[in-house]
């Protein structure tokens, strides 16, 4: 899957993608988010490696950003809300998306909007309508752009603190029309905009 200015959007298969993950992953949660404790190799493996499928954005042969996906159970967030299918839409198939992370550098539209448009095709062709996620609260904005619906309790320490949230696949789909809509409406008033000169003799 590509994207502008270069990008793409892919699941990571690779060694070298993996290793980035490990490392983009310490540097947002253990040095900008203050989650975890600080470590001499400067990298992060989470707890469900095994179980997570990253979902990636690439310059060239550098990790950007990357989001993870997993459905079973137990997620991380039922460890934080033992309630947590109460708060739950009902009849739904679950996963959890976690570690959303973009370098500092690249956090505009087009990387966020790409991994979160891969992440749906991947939950879809799965059977996953619903997704949950513990979202910092510094990103609040950006997930209820998303469609992201918060619930129950902020969890977390002083230092990171995350709002569990829910997304269903009828919430990103409206989401998604009305962002294309936009953007196609946008690429009209360019090709509108722009008026060849006329040739000269």
């Amino acid at each position: 899957m590509g994207g502008g200015s270069g990008l793409r959007f892919k699941v990571a298969t690779t060694t070298d993608e993996v290793e980035q993950i490990h490392r983009l992953n310490y540097r947002t949660f253990v040095e900008e988010i203050p989650q975890h404790e600080p470590n001499p190799e400067r990298r992060l493996v989470d707890r469900f490696d095994r179980q997570n499928t990253y979902l990636v954005c690439l310059r060239g042969d550098r990790l950007i950003g990357m989001m993870a996906a997993r459905a079973d159970r137990p997620f991380s967030l039922d460890a934080k809300l033992l309630d947590l299918d109460t708060h739950l839409p009902p009849g739904r198939t679950v996963c959890e998306i976690r570690l959303l992370a973009v370098e500092p550098g690249e956090r505009r539209g087009v990387v966020f909007w790409g991994l979160a448009r891969l992440m749906w095709d991947y939950c879809r062709e799965r059977g996953w309508d619903l997704a949950v996620a513990s979202c910092t609260v510094r990103q609040m904005k950006l997930y209820r752009h998303l469609g992201f619906v918060p619930f129950g309790p902020v969890v977390g320490s002083a230092e990171a603190l995350f709002q569990p949230m829910y997304l269903t696949a009828e919430a990103f789909a409206e989401r998604v029309r009305t962002v294309e809509a936009r953007l196609t409406r946008s690429s009209t008033r360019r090709k509108r905009a722009y008026r060849p000169l006329p040739a000269t003799g």
